[in-house]
């Protein structure tokens, strides 16, 4: 790489061009009180909270796509697919709409991304970025933090597929984005509160069932073969499934 100086670079700010009397002022300058919503929440979505349950049990609970059916606030009627790991779920807010998902895991950074897109499962643009923290780690007390991403896809302000959407429907997913942030609020205080009372009441996460059919869109394998996301990764991404 060609040698430069980062500290010419514009809007580069460190200690060596930028003194801490500055750093001070433009901090200041940059915090408020109160923040206009599209600000905070136009481009990205982020919510987080802390959950009083084991980590290990919290990502195996998210890395089984059919948890979204049970902590989500429209998503139901998980049914396989023909396409390998794809499954479809009516989203209850959009009348006759099939929700497309497909969820991928890395056991050693506990991260679970699902996948997904309204109406059509060959382009799932809409991803819904979730990792599961150690509260030992950052709070240093037992349990977990869950953080959960959105970024603002060019598809939410316009259907890229109309084609593919149920006729005469009045809404799109896109409808909803300035009330994503309140939406998944709802929805990690449904994931904080299941868990919570099955690890409380010494109850499993989900039910075993759940990793047949977590498996097995497309695929032929044997109830034998079926294995559960556990906290032994390769360091990459997996499907969850293969």
């Amino acid at each position: 790489m060609k040698k430069h100086d980062v500290n010419a670079i514009e809007n580069v700010r460190r200690i060596e061009n930028f003194e801490t009397n500055e750093m001070n002022g433009y901090c200041m300058e940059l915090t408020h009180a109160v923040y206009p919503h599209d600000e905070v929440h136009g481009k990205y979505c982020t919510i987080e909270e802390y959950i009083d349950c084991p980590p290990e049990d919290v990502y195996r609970y998210l890395a089984q796509t059919r948890s979204l059916a049970e902590w989500t606030y429209s998503l139901r009627d998980m049914k396989p697919t023909d396409k390998k790991n794809l499954f479809e779920f009516k989203d209850m807010i959009g009348d006759d709409t099939l929700c497309f998902c497909e969820t991928k895991v890395n056991p050693d950074a506990m991260t679970v991304d699902y996948h997904c897109a309204w109406d059509q499962g060959e382009h799932l643009w809409m991803i819904y970025l979730m990792r599961v923290v150690p509260a030992e780690l950052v709070l240093n007390k037992p349990g977990s933090v869950v953080l959960w991403t959105n970024c603002h896809h060019p598809f939410y302000d316009k259907n890229a597929y109309p084609e593919t959407a149920p006729a005469k429907r009045p809404v799109w997913v896109g409808d909803f984005w300035t009330m994503f942030y309140a939406g998944h609020w709802v929805e990690m205080q449904n994931l904080k509160h299941i868990l919570e009372y099955r690890h409380k009441n010494k109850l499993p996460m989900f039910d075993e069932s759940w990793l047949k059919d977590s498996a097995r869109a497309g695929s032929k394998l044997k109830d034998s073969e079926l294995k559960d996301p556990e906290l032994k990764g390769s360091g990459k991404a997996e499907v969850v499934g293969v």
